[in-house]
């Protein structure tokens, strides 16, 4: 293809796979130094993306919010069309985000043919449901797709210098210090099918709790604060559960010696900022298993049992959970000796 001059990449679903897209602007810019590059986002994910060095524009869509009727989007659509720009990446296949590219005006529009599809110029078989490669993977195959070389899979977190700041600040008032061995513990995710039972996690703590110079700290978003509740009752445990943004989130999960998650998008920026991370993980459903939603980090590591389902119904679960709780606390406790 002719070298675009202006580009738009288009991701309006959550905080991990917003995080899990970074790579395809990194490849962007490698293959286009001089081109405009981008991104439009929901307003709870733009912290992952303000400072990347490699984006020369943030454009927020708040699909639920301000832009939630088709007449705001199409406004919205409208706006980027006075961008002018010429190439558009869906890199998950939305309604709302095929028409935001088409009423865009952008003349190649690139994406999944799922959804309003029709509404694109260029689309690849939508096999993410298959499971057969990393959710990375299939970003980047958009770019191969336009035989854009994507070489660079490595995921960019930006952290801001003042929001360290603070955050060490909060964590000094707390009595922690540098060299003190923190473990950050995130007991939340989206779904049920995801979340690895709070008893287990307080269990598991108590272990930690144990060992000598560690410094425990439980954090969750505002709407998810019930999941923390247990542990932040055990003594010496700092709650922060609700209390941080994003960007602070960022910030605190810079300092920790682990990080300890179910599956969700923290564990993405843990991974991408290198620290060490064990991920819990239920669901056997391919498009919803380890193999495309894995932590991708060198010392990322991950916990998932197969307890035998021949289907895996993920929410509707018909089983209690049995994957997450085949996951004993023992064994993550082994885990984190080891990394800590």
């Amino acid at each position: 293809m002719d070298k675009p001059k202006k580009i738009l990449v288009i991701r309006t679903d959550r905080l991990g796979d917003v995080i899990l897209s970074t790579p395809v602007i990194k490849n962007l810019r490698k293959n286009y130094p001089d081109s405009y590059i981008a991104f439009t986002c929901r307003p709870y994910t733009k912290d992952i993306l303000e400072g990347n060095p490699y984006l020369d524009e943030l454009l927020i869509y708040d699909k639920y919010g301000y832009h939630k009727n088709f007449l705001a989007t199409l406004k919205f659509a409208l706006y980027l069309r006075k961008k002018k720009f010429d190439l558009a990446l869906v890199l998950h296949p939305t309604n709302r985000a095929h028409i935001l590219a088409f009423f865009a005006g952008i003349a190649k529009r690139v994406g999944w043919n799922k959804k309003l599809s029709f509404l694109l110029t260029d689309k690849l078989a939508h096999t993410k449901d298959q499971g057969k490669k990393h959710e990375r993977e299939y970003n980047l195959d958009l770019l191969r797709y336009l035989d854009i070389s994507a070489e660079d899979k490595e995921i960019y977190i930006p952290v801001q210098e003042n929001v360290q700041q603070k955050v060490d600040q909060i964590l000094a008032k707390e009595g922690i210090e540098s060299k003190d061995k923190l473990i950050v513990i995130h007991p939340c995710a989206s779904c049920p099918s995801k979340r690895w039972p709070q008893s287990k996690f307080i269990e598991l703590v108590k272990m930690l709790k144990a060992e000598e110079d560690i410094k425990i700290a439980v954090i969750s978003s505002a709407d998810q604060k019930e999941f923390g509740k247990g542990i932040s009752k055990i003594e010496g445990v700092i709650d922060l559960c609700g209390a941080l943004s994003i960007s602070e989130t960022i910030a605190l999960i810079n300092r920790v010696r682990l990080f300890i998650s179910c599956d969700s998008g923290p564990v993405h920026i843990a991974a991408g900022l290198n620290k060490p991370v064990i991920s819990i993980f239920g669901r056997s459903q391919a498009g919803l298993s380890p193999k495309r939603w894995a932590p991708t980090g060198k010392n990322s590591y991950f916990f998932h049992k197969d307890v035998g389902c021949k289907i895996c119904l993920a929410h509707n679960c018909q089983k209690g959970f049995k994957c997450l709780q085949a996951i004993k606390p023992a064994e993550v406790y082994t885990l984190a000796k080891k990394l800590i």
